[in-house]
């Protein structure tokens, strides 16, 4: 029996397989590296069987005899939730852990009221947040690695993966208030093309953006691109160019303090979807289904967690405003 060991070790040792790296485990899950480390040691001291090689500044390897552990142990993880589940449900109870993951455009304003809000209801829940890419949290649910997901409706239909929408997110602008596109109310494609464009440069969100102008029959002129939302409104509050983007932050500055105007973007654009994923061959447990019951009941196309509401504009009022 391996009394020795905690689930939280055991825990700890998939996440530092699944990301290869202490300090990225670490950040993902939201702990010291220090204690995916000392969760390492002491469980490979414990089996007797080295799980890692470490490789000094380029993170950790699975060993031959690891992968097999890891397999295992994630077996073992399972098996454990599944008894949360069947004694929850039971005593009509919510308890036991439940990981959600949540696309990166959206961890920080969505997520946390969400998740927070669920642990504070449910003191008997524990909710992990793990941020990823689209791509990133499809291959999670497929192996299991997160319960459901909090993200858009791309590349869900093809992917074995069960999608709820929630709320419809219409792509809009963003410009600097230098910008001389700062004092309209709304603005074309057409007319975007011919300005510099900061392109958020993450997997299917930037396939998204340009079909937009594939579709109008225009093209962009990218003058930047980042991975980083907030790096994508530090350059558009810094001028660099406009931005396209579908969430709606209640912020309207950048992380350096500089204004952000939005504009409606004119036309009929593909929304994104904000909504619900998970793995069609899995039933959610008990505890995952009460997450999930709550977002339905805290994400519409009224209210979002963490965003300004639906229509809402910052635009600056320079004289006369221009409709294109």
């Amino acid at each position: 029996m391996l009394t020795r060991l905690t689930f939280r070790q055991l825990e700890y040792c998939v996440a530092a397989g699944e990301f290869g790296s202490i300090a990225e485990a670490a950040n993902r899950i939201h702990v010291s590296p220090s204690s995916i480390s000392s969760a390492i040691t002491q469980v490979e001291a414990e089996l007797k069987v080295p799980l890692f090689v470490r490789h000094h500044a380029q993170g950790l390897s699975v060993t031959p005899a690891g992968a097999e552990v890891l397999k295992e142990i994630r077996d073992l993880l399972d098996q454990a939730m599944a008894l949360y589940d069947v004694a929850g449900s039971a005593q009509n109870a919510v308890r036991g852990p439940v990981r959600v993951g949540c696309l990166t455009t959206l961890a920080a304003m969505v997520a946390p009221e969400l998740c927070q809000g669920f642990a504070r209801a449910h003191p008997q829940a524990r909710v992990t947040q793990i941020e990823d890419h689209q791509e990133g949290l499809i291959n999670k649910l497929r192996t299991a690695q997160i319960d459901v997901a909090i993200t858009y409706d791309l590349l869900v239909a093809e992917s074995g993966i069960s999608f709820e929408p929630l709320a419809s997110l219409p792509p809009h602008v963003i410009v600097s208030e230098l910008n001389p596109l700062a004092n309209h109310r709304s603005t074309t494609l057409e007319e975007l093309a011919q300005h510099p464009m900061v392109l958020l440069d993450m997997p299917l969100s930037r396939d998204y953006f340009l079909s937009l102008f594939r579709e109008a029959g225009v093209s962009p002129l990218i003058s930047a691109r980042t991975a980083s939302p907030d790096v994508v409104r530090s350059l558009v509050a810094n001028d660099v160019g406009y931005s396209l983007v579908n969430v709606r932050p209640r912020n309207h500055h950048s992380l350096d303090g500089k204004k952000l105007v939005n504009l409606h973007l004119s036309g009929k654009h593909r929304p994104m979807k904000l909504g619900l994923a998970w793995a069609s061959d899995q039933k959610p447990r008990h505890v995952v289904e009460a997450f999930m019951h709550r977002c339905r009941s805290f994400i519409s196309n009224e209210y979002i967690p963490g965003m300004a509401a639906p229509g809402r504009t910052n635009r600056l009022v320079k004289g006369p405003a221009v409709e294109p």
